[in-house]
């Protein structure tokens, strides 16, 4: 079978690999989740409000519009797990992250979007390291994809996702 040729500028470390979840995974994951928000902001400190309008690829998101969405994108995972630690197999809510990117918020400095993404990765963070093995067992269905995910499938996604739009962002300036 051939492996599927993907886009360094779309996918600069590669789509994300979800493996058995063990300690070792959940602890990879959370040093990662901890790292994406201090690694962004560093990144952030180094470039000026006119590079937030660089785009990683043609047609791709702005520097200005990743921020936003990391912001957006982990708010809505850490609701989901709320969700699924609290009801029973719950459906979520899906929405349109290129129509969200579009929305006049999108435009707006990307300060406050970091300072959320800071604090919604600390409260995950935190969340997961007092989970017990049968919470990430838990579950939630995406309607959008029409797939069940269990939070240890939603934890390494998140863990990926974050460190995905930085490399995103760290590939503008190679």
């Amino acid at each position: 079978m051939m492996s599927e040729e993907l886009d360094p500028k779309v996918y600069p470390i590669g789509k994300v690999n979800r493996v058995e979840f063990t300690k070792e995974v959940l602890y990879r994951s959370i040093m990662m989740i901890e790292a994406a928000p201090v690694s962004l902001r560093k990144r952030l400190e180094q470039i000026s409000d006119e590079d937030l309008e660089l785009s990683y690829r043609d047609g791709g998101w702005s520097i200005r519009q990743i921020v936003h969405h990391v912001a957006d994108s982990h708010m809505n995972m850490l609701m989901r797990f709320k969700l699924a630690l609290t009801e029973e197999n719950p459906t979520i809510k899906p929405y349109n992250q290129n129509l969200w990117a579009e929305l006049p918020d999108y435009k707006l400095a990307v300060e406050s979007s970091l300072f959320l993404f800071e604090g919604i990765q600390q409260r995950f963070s935190e969340l997961l390291k007092v989970m017990s093995e049968a919470d990430f067992k838990r579950t939630y269905i995406h309607p959008e994809y029409n797939k069940t995910y269990t939070l240890s499938e939603a934890t390494q996604l998140y863990a990926w996702h974050g460190m995905h739009h930085i490399a995103q962002i760290e590939g503008i300036f190679k």
